[in-house]
């Protein structure tokens, strides 16, 4: 629980950094370009780490569920495929969203 508190503050933190730098204003404030850069930078970046963690977990637990019950390796095996799919399917449609985010800074 107390990583997880110290992950959210940390999470948080960087938000409110990243605010301050969008608000600033005159010679040394962020244009436009460099936000949808940083836009599309810090959205596939979260993309590829809530994925990676959500496949990490997956594979975690089909694992520890045929340790468990060898038998049960076809039943466990289909549907672990079917959600690493669509895992890896959410990272790949961020992908593209940070795509064509990075479109609109031409």
């Amino acid at each position: 629980m107390k990583k997880f508190v110290s992950a959210c503050f940390s999470f948080l933190c960087v938000f409110l950094v990243a605010g301050a730098a969008f608000a600033a204003d005159g010679e040394g404030g962020m244009t436009d370009k460099a936000g949808y850069a940083l836009a599309a930078a810090i959205s596939i970046s979260l993309a590829a780490l809530g994925g990676g963690l959500g496949q990490g977990r997956a594979a975690s637990a089909a694992l520890e569920g045929i340790a468990r019950n060898p038998s049960a390796t076809d039943k466990v095996f289909v549907p672990f495929i079917l959600g690493m799919a669509l895992i890896e399917s959410l990272v790949i449609f961020a992908f593209v969203i940070a795509f064509f985010n990075l479109g609109n800074i031409g």
